[in-house]
């Protein structure tokens, strides 16, 4: 059995580390903000090369908070990718704007900057959040953040799954305005429950950002906002601290198993998407794209037989979901979404997986063909 994902690959003497940490906190009553918070929104800033990093409940609200913290409201219009997790689009509902999707490239499943365009010019958007999906990010991310900065719409990028990604040699996080990340525990820097970010180098955003996720306090009892409680908890924060310390290996050893399959995969039905040049991904997942539904089926039946996970990240556009319906105002570009979601498959990734696993993943791939 070889498992989608396995979150109990500890590293040596970490659970004894984390044990020894939640009784300290737990003797001392360390539970809300205190000193491992204070230290994993430094280290975040270090690691990522942004001045200002503010923790918070999870990769949602960092969203929520981003627009929040740009004035982004009721009325507004947003851009947000055709093919991204719920969240991004949730959290354009829940400021209350309404949102236009934008079609995605081929090439590295971000959105199409052809298609950003033509939106921009179309709607007048306010805002556009792009996501940098798939343990890499959008392709032509500098002329995104050109387009916008002219255009004077401002850009929240969700980098979720990009936490780790260098983009010429920087992280990716380094030049946006402002960016996020989640911290729930399936992600290449996963805590022990849910946990979020909001990254920048604007002070003043940085510290909206932090009064809205907390109750739009000025002190302990003022509040010059109305916000809400998105505090990322001590033992939160704590288990991030501890898995800083293994992050670059954890990484490594993702971008090793991403390698082996790009190298060992020969079926000639599925077409493994490699990162984007000028990226240095982060081992967050394997793409692969299946253009023949039957046999995409079929294929992951026999996955199934012989026990091996796998995923479909993503099954289906935002334009399609449900939910969307009433929010959506407009829809830009082709069904370059809707194809990549039909064809994905993702295969096993995630740190220190034996060669032996990832050798039985590549042999069953390779023998359906």
């Amino acid at each position: 059995m070889v498992p989608f994902i396995d979150l109990k690959r500890y590293e040596e003497g970490f659970l004894a580390a984390w044990g020894e940490k939640i009784g300290y906190l737990s003797r001392n009553a360390m539970f809300v903000g205190g000193d491992e918070v204070k230290q994993l929104e430094c280290d975040l800033s270090n690691y990522v090369g942004v001045e200002y990093s503010v923790s918070c409940a999870n990769g949602t609200d960092a969203l929520q908070l981003a627009l929040r913290a740009l004035d982004v409201g009721e009325g507004d219009i947003v851009l947000v990718p055709d093919m991204t997790f719920w969240a991004t689009f949730e959290a354009v509902v829940n400021v209350g704007a309404k949102v236009v999707t934008v079609d995605i490239s081929l090439y590295d499943g971000g959105v199409d900057l052809n298609c950003l365009e033509t939106a921009i010019a179309k709607y007048k958007p306010k805002a556009a959040v792009i996501a940098h999906l798939f343990g890499w990010g959008a392709t032509k991310i500098n002329d995104i953040r050109q387009l916008c900065a002219n255009r004077d719409v401002l850009l929240i990028e969700d980098g979720a799954q990009c936490f780790g990604v260098k983009f010429q040699g920087e992280p990716i996080y380094k030049k946006a305005l402002i960016s996020t990340t989640s911290f729930y525990p399936a992600k290449v820097f996963g805590a022990a429950g849910d946990g979020g970010a909001v990254f920048t180098n604007s002070e003043t955003l940085a510290t909206r950002v932090r009064q809205l996720s907390n109750h739009g306090r000025t002190s302990h009892y003022g509040h010059g906002l109305v916000g809400w409680n998105s505090r990322l908890d001590a033992f939160q924060a704590a288990y991030l601290n501890l898995s800083f310390k293994n992050l670059d290996a954890k990484i490594k050893s993702r971008q090793q198993s991403s390698a082996i399959y790009r190298e060992k995969i020969s079926n000639k039905q599925i077409n493994v998407i490699y990162p984007p040049i000028d990226f240095e991904e982060n081992g967050y997942c394997n793409v692969c794209l299946v253009h023949e539904n039957t046999y995409k089926r079929d294929l992951e039946q026999y996955l199934k037989s012989h026990k091996i996970g796998f995923g479909n990240i993503y099954p289906s556009p935002m334009a399609q979901q449900e939910g969307a319906t009433k929010f959506l105002v407009g829809k830009v570009g082709g069904d370059n979404a809707t194809r990549w979601c039909n064809s994905v498959l993702n295969l096993p990734l995630f740190p220190y997986m034996t060669e032996q696993e990832i050798d039985k993943v590549i042999f069953i791939v390779n023998d359906f063909e």
